[in-house]
């Protein structure tokens, strides 16, 4: 009990630490994850003395922490911007992942003369791209929706089967042709948990008149855990009915939506500063300088080889310029994600386990500086960057149970087509109506011939029969302007 002090400080030092850290990564053009591994670093037995070398330990509050990242990637993803890119997606989390683990064994097999069984433990290792990475880097890159789209679910999904992969090899189970089979059942299986928590979850939430609005986002991401737990219990992908739950529960309607989208950003900022302040912790600054070798072998590997070869062979049928291959191949991002699972086999104590982990660490660290700092060049040498990549309009509700109505909260984004409208062309169905317009703080009631602004804050009173009917219309003028039905655009 006298040490709960400390410890407490300690914490809210790192914390603190870490916060500043992305304003000083941002400054200095490095991704933030390395300041936090090295916070951990300097912590640990090379700095402050603090000692953490438990594997199984580390495992579970990676596995823990991940949970939490893709319930906010997923919570935070418009189904809008991934929908064109779904087919892509899929494929570069599944496809692109057995073929990434297949080229990335046979070249370390061969490069650094490792038996057959751990070389492609090495390829599933390091076969998924990190969701952490993946959400902070290319939300703010001025990319594309496809290919933003096509990335955001590969990081979301292709964990699920990296980490099948991963254990199937590291607990010597036998490799035959029950294998595809029980990776179809697990992902199959996790798809169908996540679709019903998301929908269960939100259908619940919507009803709930719960006594605080603080206690909505909870229950949001709560959902998410459970979906987690049903999933393992049911030997099936937690994973993946994390990412599909949240995913669904994020494009639901949900009150107080705002509040919980801001409370599970907050949530997977703390998520991974924890995460990657306890793999620094973890590692042995004596023991990388020996792992730099294969690591740089490895990173060489999966860059030049593995990533190119998967993404062409993913992306055969859908036709893709070779700019947008060429992105996606260099823009297959490590982080956590890999470390975490290198864990596995080392708390299963298999050999050579530990120099799997060392070059993982050394790995990443290599491609976020490469890839990180050559990401953006990369896309505007391509002419894939946009300087105003156009946002879709925020949209918060609130119930107001006795008058069987809600409140809508919209906020018009800078390059929205709502931009110019007039309040008469928004054409919302009967039962909703614009009650007021907050315009550079200061309030005003809105008439017929009130021309709508970027960043506009609008209040929408609707009846709950046609609250989904008024976001549509909302959303489609949106994307489309004052003839978005002329244009087909429905606003899904």
């Amino acid at each position: 009990m006298d040490q709960l002090p400390v410890l407490l400080g300690v914490g809210g030092v790192v914390l603190l630490a870490s916060v500043l850290a992305v304003r000083v990564s941002i400054r200095l053009g490095l991704p933030s994850l390395l300041l936090y591994l090295a916070i951990g670093v300097v912590l640990g037995e090379a700095g402050f003395g603090v000692r953490f070398d438990n594997p199984g330990l580390t495992q579970s509050l990676g596995l823990a922490a991940l949970v939490m990242i893709l319930a906010e990637g997923g919570l935070t993803t418009r189904w809008s911007a991934v929908k064109p890119a779904l087919g892509s997606g899929i494929a570069l989390s599944t496809v692109a992942v057995v073929v990434s683990i297949a080229v990335t064994g046979a070249a370390l097999h061969w490069l650094l003369g490792l038996d057959w069984r751990l070389a492609l433990l090495w390829g599933a290792v390091l076969a998924s791209t990190d969701a952490a990475a993946v959400f902070s880097v290319l939300r703010t890159a001025g990319i594309g929706k496809r290919l933003t789209g096509a990335l955001e679910l590969e990081s979301g999904i292709n964990d699920a089967p990296a980490y099948i992969a991963v254990v199937v090899l590291a607990e010597g189970s036998t490799v035959d042709w029950t294998l595809p089979l029980l990776a179809v059942y697990e992902l199959t299986t996790g798809l169908v948990i996540g679709l019903a928590f998301g929908w269960l979850g939100g259908f619940a939430l919507r009803r709930a008149a719960l006594p605080a609005t603080g206690l909505y986002p909870l229950a949001t991401v709560a959902v998410c855990v459970v979906a987690y737990s049903s999933g393992q219990l049911l030997h099936a992908s937690g994973l993946l009915a994390t990412y599909v739950a949240a995913l669904v529960l994020g494009n639901s309607r949900l009150p107080h939506r705002s509040d919980t989208l801001s409370f599970a950003e907050g949530l997977g900022w703390l998520a991974q500063i924890g995460l990657f302040v306890l793999l620094g912790l973890f590692a042995s600054p004596g023991r990388l300088l020996d792992a730099i070798v294969p690591g740089l072998v490895a990173a060489a590997v999966v860059l030049l080889l593995a990533r190119p070869i998967s993404v062409v062979l993913a992306m055969l049928p859908f036709r893709l310029p070779w700019r947008e291959q060429a992105f996606l191949s260099w823009a297959g991002l490590r982080g956590a994600v890999p470390i975490v699972l290198a864990m596995i086999p080392l708390s299963e104590g298999l050999p050579g386990a530990q120099r799997l982990v060392d070059a993982v660490f050394v790995l990443v660290i290599v491609l976020t500086l490469l890839q990180g700092a050559t990401l953006g060049p990369l896309a505007r040498k391509l002419g894939l960057a946009k300087k105003s990549e156009a946002h879709e309009i925020e949209v918060d509700s609130a119930p107001l149970d006795e008058l069987g109505a809600e409140l809508l909260q919209v906020r018009i984004q800078p390059g929205s087509k709502m931009h110019g409208v007039y309040l008469s062309e928004l054409r919302l169905p009967i039962g909703a109506t614009v009650s007021l317009v907050v315009r550079d703080g200061t309030g005003f009631t809105p008439q017929k011939t009130s021309r709508l602004q970027e960043n506009d804050q609008l209040l929408v009173v609707t009846t709950s029969d046609v609250r989904d009917a008024a976001e549509r219309r909302l959303r489609a003028v949106d994307r489309a302007g004052r003839l978005a039905r002329w244009k087909g655009e429905s606003g899904r």
